[in-house]
């Protein structure tokens, strides 16, 4: 196969980013938008020794039953959404067949995953927005990035952003282009605004975080009356200098109102700074949390470990069914939470560290930690070698991994299979409707 070549093709299932995956002279090609079962003309856009990937150069004239009108005027441009042309059911079968592949390709484990817990209500579920700037015929624009590019594709009304996200976005954009505050242009390393970050409560109160290429922004008093009316008690600055593409640094300024945003979940209230680490989807989290709170199966002798603990979410959820609660988190603005929160809830059993997962949980472990619940929430790269030789050290009786990647899930869990920990159950959870990230709690134990 060559670039631009146009090949007649059928996808024959989906890829891990709900891409319909064909074969074509003996290779993989992946074609975004084309479901199992569909066929069309297909342009090669990029060819690799052995695999491909692919364009649709027409709608299929059969189309599978599974498919849906997308809902989003910017889709499929904007890479936020990979399966909003699908069945919202259909994301979900795709999702436990995801976790499911990982598990025997990767792992090399033989494990019954259950069907995905989906949302009633898919909509308007994420409490955390960040959007690039970009600019569009000299007037700034916010949206998200194309796949694979950093060219921001704009983005109104957001069918996923808890309001009033869209209209803070607007407010925001508003101001910038009257008081002529530019974007960031990559190329130059010129320009001022690089992200917007908005986070969202249940009461619609909002924390609003500014990512600029500055130690401070022109009219700062001006955007704090735009964005007053919309519900924002917050205003941070991010000081965000560095080429590259990590949104936030750990230069952070509070500009107006609040230091933290307070959210709940279940009965519990949190305060939240601009760092701390919070699940996107409130409403999926407490049935997340939930399962993970089951699978621990916690007495009231027990001692339980929360490693990546962030502002403390999973630690108290679960302090109260257990003699005490250890958190361990590398933010140590989060650990500063999490110790507030514990106090906020009246929760007095907890314990929180900040450091490194793999440095800590080793040195607590070597000086007599020995937890009869360790739960671990990590980051997608997973679990560093560290953590998993000091979870085996340590001999818990039960292992809960809470994980947003199937593929470092399941590489850990042929890792901790061999050092005795086995998957016993396995519950998916659809944090991120319509996208293809799911989220997974798994139980181990020897």
């Amino acid at each position: 196969m060559k670039k631009n070549e146009c090949i007649r093709m059928r996808a024959e299932r989906l890829g891990a980013d709900l891409e319909g995956v064909c074969r074509a002279e003996g290779q993989a090609v992946f074609v975004p938008g084309l479901l199992p079962g569909e066929e069309t003309e297909v342009r090669i856009v990029r060819a690799e020794k052995r695999y491909a990937f692919g364009r649709m150069e027409e709608m299929p004239a059969e189309r599978s039953p599974e498919r849906r009108e997308p809902d989003c005027d910017a889709w499929p441009r904007c890479g936020g959404c990979t399966g909003r042309h699908m069945r919202y059911e259909a994301t979900l079968d795709a999702k436990r067949q995801q976790v499911q592949d990982c598990f025997a390709r990767i792992g090399g484990l033989e494990v019954t995953v259950q069907p995905v817990i989906g949302m009633e209500d898919p909509f308007h579920y994420r409490n955390k927005t960040s959007l690039p700037l970009g600019e569009r015929d000299g007037r700034p624009v916010l949206g998200f990035y194309a796949p694979r590019s950093h060219a921001v594709i704009p983005v109104k009304n957001c069918p996923n952003a808890m309001e009033p996200a869209d209209r803070i976005a607007d407010a925001f954009l508003a101001w910038a282009e009257r008081y002529r505050v530019t974007p960031y242009q990559e190329k130059t390393g010129q320009g001022v605004l690089r992200h917007l970050v908005i986070r969202v409560n249940r009461e619609g109160q909002s924390m609003v975080t500014v990512v600029a290429n500055a130690a401070k922004i022109p009219h700062a008093e001006e955007l704090v009356q735009c964005l007053q009316p919309l519900g924002t008690v917050s205003l941070w600055l991010n000081e965000n200098r560095a080429r590259n593409n990590v949104i936030l640094s750990d230069r952070f300024r509070l500009l107006w109102g609040r230091e933290t945003l307070t959210d709940r979940l279940f009965d519990l209230m949190f305060d939240l700074s601009p760092a701390s680490f919070f699940q996107v989807n409130p409403v999926q989290t407490e049935k997340l949390y939930q399962t993970a709170l089951d699978f621990a199966e916690l007495k009231p002798t027990d001692l339980l470990c929360d490693v990546y603990c962030g502002a403390g979410t999973i630690t108290l959820t679960m302090a109260r069914h257990c003699r005490k609660a250890v958190g361990i988190e590398i933010v140590s603005s989060a650990i500063e939470n999490a110790k507030h929160n514990a106090e906020k809830n009246g929760i007095l059993n907890t314990e929180f560290h900040a450091g490194k997962a793999e440095e800590l949980l080793p040195r607590m472990v070597a000086e007599g930690l020995r937890p009869d619940v360790i739960v671990v929430d990590p980051p997608r790269k997973g679990l560093e070698p560290e953590v998993i030789q000091a979870i085996a050290e340590a001999a818990p009786d039960r292992l809960v991994y809470v994980s947003c990647n199937p593929a470092t899930l399941t590489r850990d869990c042929g890792l901790l299979a061999g050092r005795g920990y086995l998957p016993q159950k396995v519950q998916p959870v659809d944090m991120f409707c319509w996208t293809s990230g799911v989220e997974t709690v798994c139980l181990l134990s020897k």
